[in-house]
């Protein structure tokens, strides 16, 4: 029996949802070159985080493992059962069979490959940090205002930072996975670099919950002190700062959590934009002292 173009449309759903899988996969663990081009880093920071032994970070593991997933999902719900007819009806001549053998064969390829880069990052010590500092391209974008209030009542401008290297990270309140580890980058990188030390200042990604008055209960949870200030103000003051800063962001309207990327970013004593890195507070303290 042929399989008919209602059977071929999930079947290509699930196909290009595998292969974009497999690009997503690659380009999170295939050990980059070192002629490798700066952006590739970068893209890579960004989008996975960096770790000590050059795996993605906790974030980047979850967008890994979420993204496919919730595709998967999302295609069996709308069209579980063409899936289901396409495949029976692949396996009932010999190049179907071929093709599903050969997806299954490059799955299961892609797994162990997977399991072996883990394994061998894990057991070989790396100064990965190092490496991903000095890979990073120093930028040279003037920091957009910010107009903000702190968790002291106070107004919050890029101007009050002259003169010293700022941290800025982005979180929120009900946040329990990426934001607490940005906020600990930041605070322990301050602690890191001692007397050194960058002003840091944490803007919120939800200003609907997390108010102004709010900032105080929030400096709290998060363990910050009065060195390090926590910003919010009006929600169209905040989405200014957080669009002007490109900072990539977006609400559940059901739930009102707030999916984003772990994101800091390094700001000079001359209010210039020097890296946006997913933190790590070994390569911020780096980061900072190549300013």
């Amino acid at each position: 029996m042929a399989i008919t173009r209602r059977e071929w449309l999930p079947l290509g759903a699930l196909a290009c949802i595998l292969a974009i899988t497999a690009v997503w996969w690659a380009l999170a663990l295939w050990p980059l070159p070192s002629a490798a081009p700066d952006w590739l880093y970068r893209a890579r920071d960004v989008c996975f985080g960096v770790t000590r032994n050059s795996l993605p970070s906790a974030s980047g593991w979850m967008v890994l493992i979420a993204e496919p997933l919730t595709m998967m999902a999302l295609l069996l719900v709308l069209r579980g059962g063409g899936v289901v007819r396409g495949i029976r009806l692949l396996s009932h001549s010999l190049a179907g069979k071929a093709v599903l053998t050969a997806t299954v064969a490059a799955v299961a390829v892609g797994v162990a490959a997977t399991a072996v880069r883990v394994r061998t990052a894990t057991a070989t010590p790396t100064q990965p940090m190092q490496v991903s500092g000095d890979r990073l391209p120093m930028l040279a974008d003037p920091a957009p205002p910010i107009g903000l209030v702190d968790q002291h009542g106070a107004p919050v401008t890029l101007e009050q930072f002259r003169g010293r290297a700022l941290l800025v990270g982005f979180a929120y309140a009900h946040c329990e996975t990426v934001c607490p580890r940005v906020v600990s980058d930041v605070l322990r990188a301050r602690e890191v670099m001692g007397v050194d030390a960058p002003a840091a200042l944490i803007v919120t990604l939800d200003p609907l919950r997390d108010t102004p008055r709010r900032l105080p209960a929030m400096a709290k949870q998060w363990g910050i002190d009065g060195a390090t200030l926590v910003a919010s103000g009006a929600v169209a003051d905040v989405d200014r700062m957080l669009d002007g800063w490109d900072v990539a962001r977006q609400r559940d309207p059901l739930t009102g959590d707030v999916t984003h990327p772990a994101l800091v970013i390094v700001v000079d004593a001359d209010g210039i934009i020097r890296y946006r890195t997913s933190g790590g507070p070994e390569l911020l303290a780096h980061l900072v002292r190549r300013l």
